[in-house]
């Protein structure tokens, strides 16, 4: 599996499929592969481990909320840090972690800062 520019290649039992990275909802771990959950509803298992998959997306949005599971931060709709669980566009639920909790909500509090300061300047502009 490679991946370039902002696509992914994937290989499976038919082939190769090349996904654009920003269709990419979530990856669950499955023992030593990871389940890649699209955007359009389709799903690969890959024979790559979550951690090589989190080395490979890391500069690409997204994060490790679990140890068995790494979301695009693009697909989260709502996270609920009392009750450990995110809320993404197409209504799954993912858990989080006890000790992922502080990191997520550091994450998600900068990128709300970075929202609200673009905000402000396009009303400014």
């Amino acid at each position: 599996m490679y991946a370039v520019n902002n696509t992914i290649m994937i290989p499976y039992a038919k082939g190769l499929s090349v996904v654009d990275i920003s269709s990419i909802v979530r990856i669950e771990a499955v023992s030593n592969y990871s389940r890649i959950f699209l955007a359009d509803g389709r799903q690969f298992l890959v024979s790559k481990v979550l951690k090589q998959m989190e080395a490979m997306l890391a500069e690409k949005g997204f994060a490790r909320v679990h140890r068995s599971h790494l979301v695009n931060t693009a697909f989260i709709q709502a996270y609920n840090l009392r009750r450990l669980h995110i809320r993404l566009r197409n209504n799954e639920e993912v858990s989080i972690s006890r000790r992922k909790r502080r990191d997520i909500r550091k994450k998600f509090s900068e990128a709300a800062a970075t929202f609200l300061n673009n905000q402000k300047v396009n009303l400014a502009a």
